[in-house]
């Protein structure tokens, strides 16, 4: 939040937190307490609010950016699923993905009720969420099956299902194009051509590139990765030490 100077990182482990710091010294300003598994965080300027999710809270949790660090007090939203990403609309809607239910919430922001829960068929698992408001078209990274499913924002309509890389865990949106960060090394960029949806180009990036920042001033794709060590039975791969690497992608 650069007019508060001010950053804000969710942290999911033990009992849940977002902690708030200062954007030119990164000196932590405090610690909200938050549900359990607080995971995907976003600012939506159109009601100037802070957007969070919890997974094993099955909950939004929203606050104005201007919160006391220490002892400000968080809205709590029932989503009646898991959420794993979400969006905003700038004009008081938010799009939420429920991993678990293969469905879309719908959430009003000035009455913190959920309207409506849409399932992104033919897609499944859906994790990964990027928005063109203008357009009123949402794009959700689904894992299983594998598709980007581009969703009317008005509707609820499935306008399109396209077949994606292994391990999406994000999606961007600019100028027109959506981009969805694979695990398996791929970053599919999707367009529309006349009244159709379709992938134009699959960049190669690398394995476990499933995360990303789009920097719209630079017109750049950041994605995150390292090498990964064998996993242990019933455990994620750990990256191997020194290994952490960039992949910069420019349009």
């Amino acid at each position: 939040m650069p007019k508060l100077n001010r950053g804000f990182i969710t942290d999911g482990g033990g009992s849940g937190a977002i902690f708030v710091f200062d954007l030119n010294t990164y000196k932590v300003l405090g610690r909200i307490q938050t549900m359990p598994d607080s995971d995907g965080i976003i600012y939506d300027p159109g009601t100037d609010l802070v957007l969070a999710v919890s997974g094993d809270g099955n909950s939004l949790m929203t606050f104005h950016p201007d919160i006391d660090p220490n002892n400000g007090k968080v809205t709590t939203i029932a989503l009646g699923g898991a959420p794993e990403f979400l969006a905003a609309d700038g004009s008081g809607k938010a799009y939420i993905n429920l991993e678990d239910k293969d469905l879309v919430a719908v959430v009003d922001l000035h009455s913190n009720k959920v309207l409506d829960r849409w399932p992104v068929a033919s897609g499944g698992h859906p994790v990964g969420m990027a928005i063109d408001p203008s357009a009123h078209h949402i794009f959700i990274g689904c894992r299983n099956p594998q598709k980007m499913i581009v969703m009317n924002t008005e509707s609820g309509k499935v306008e399109a299902a396209l077949f994606i890389g292994l391990g999406n865990d994000a999606a961007g949106f600019a100028d027109g194009h959506a981009f969805a960060s694979c695990g398996d090394g791929t970053l599919p960029v999707i367009g529309k051509k006349g009244s159709s949806f379709e992938v134009e180009q699959t960049v190669k990036t690398a394995a476990g590139a499933r995360t990303m920042g789009l920097d719209r001033s630079t017109q750049q794709i950041y994605l995150p990765t390292a090498e990964m060590l064998p996993a242990a039975p019933g455990h994620r791969p750990q990256p191997k030490p020194g290994t952490f690497e960039m992949v910069v992608v420019s349009r």
